[in-house]
């Protein structure tokens, strides 16, 4: 659909000036020509999977296996049902960007033009994408704002009891270098959004702001649901809103033709629920299923094999300081295990580790 590659992950770097624009956008056709596949810049209008057809503006295309990427959707309904003025409104003036398009340039500018007042940030409950990014978001804006001396304060409305991933090393960060910018509410579970008004109404009280970063709940993008993935009730509402796949194997259920990778898939383990939403876990996600389909096209059976995650976050401007978060998979008996590692000390050298990661990610993606 999007002509160009914008990533996401780096993005909250992006947004107070750590890195440029042209760090984060890369080219699609040039990795096409050097890899010899097509790359069509086009919208998808539906999926029929007894056909094996994908449907685009202009006509179809066949497939043997198909492979979906569509990251996620935000469910504004869950705040407003089907009033549209108040989606539309919210949307509009205060953005999430958490879905590569114009909401990263409206938040940038938001962010340039802040002179101060209350600035309500709120997290989708879990899971979402990249658990930990909202924190170090809420970390650079206050970084920004304390650099340039902006009256203002951060509010972090949060549903969780508790900060994680990553939770000492933000709670440190919060208290030792934000204390003036950064006020953190756990257990805030929002019971009410007006977005006219500018207040909104939580478990753990009322807030009113002058600006906000309204996050609504996430759940698997629309091309899921129009491909019969998202397991519904009889009511026709989502029964947790992602693709239901394999376990193992992310196929989707009773279907090896197709495959949901990234932030879109649904639960993978009794143990621990879902893969974090995060760029590195969707790289290895492509690689599993290419694997997986160069199983199948040889007539071969399909070999499990696991991600594994890395995510650092940048918590300090000046000096440019980092924290980070390790994940680990293995299988134990039946199910997947997750081992969670994190590093809660501020270190100059995870932000290089961090740079280093998107540039060979980059590199290897696209060529550059």
């Amino acid at each position: 659909r999007n002509p160009v590659f914008f990533s996401c992950p780096m993005s909250n770097k992006w947004l107070v000036d750590v890195v440029g624009t042209d760090f984060l956008m890369h080219d699609q056709l040039g990795p096409a020509q050097r890899a010899g596949y097509r790359f069509v810049n086009a919208e998808i209008t539906g999926i029929d999977r007894e056909k094996k057809r994908v449907h685009v503006t202009d006509g179809f295309f066949g497939y043997d296996w198909l492979i979906l990427a569509p990251g996620i959707h935000h469910a504004y309904e869950a705040w407003f049902g089907n009033d549209r003025a108040a989606i539309n409104h919210t949307r509009t003036r205060f953005p999430s960007a958490y879905i590569p398009n114009a909401e990263h340039l409206s938040l940038k500018q938001k962010i340039r033009n802040f002179t101060g007042g209350d600035l309500v940030m709120t997290l989708p409950p879990p899971p979402h994408r990249c658990p930990p990014s909202p924190y170090e978001r809420a970390c650079l804006i206050a970084w920004h704002m304390k650099k340039n001396k902006i009256p203002g304060r951060i509010t972090i409305l949060d549903p969780k009891d508790g900060i994680r991933p990553i939770g000492e090393g933000f709670k440190r960060a919060f208290e030792e270098l934000y204390r003036d910018q950064i006020t953190y509410v756990p257990n805030a579970r929002i019971s009410e959004m007006d977005p006219f008004k500018q207040r909104v109404r939580t478990s753990a009280g009322e807030f009113k702001f002058d600006d906000a970063i309204l996050m609504a709940p996430h759940q698997a993008g629309h091309l899921c649901r129009s491909a019969g993935l998202v397991k519904m009730t009889a009511e026709g509402k989502p029964v947790n809103g992602w693709a239901d796949v394999d376990e193992v194997f992310l196929h989707a259920r009773g279907d090896t033709s197709v495959f949901v990778i990234g932030d879109a898939v649904g639960p993978v383990s009794l143990l621990f629920g879902h893969y974090p939403k995060a760029g590195h876990v969707a790289i290895w996600h492509g690689r599993m299923a290419a694997h997986h389909i160069s199983a199948l096209a040889q007539g071969k059976e399909m070999q499990p094999m696991l991600p594994d995650n890395l995510c650092f976050m940048l918590v300090n401007g000046d000096p440019l300081e980092a924290i980070m978060v390790d994940f680990k998979y293995k299988f134990t008996q039946d199910l997947i295990e997750q081992k969670q590692i994190d590093v809660n000390e501020r270190n100059p050298e995870l932000f290089v580790r961090d740079m280093n990661w998107a540039k060979d990610s980059y590199r290897k993606l696209f060529g550059t």
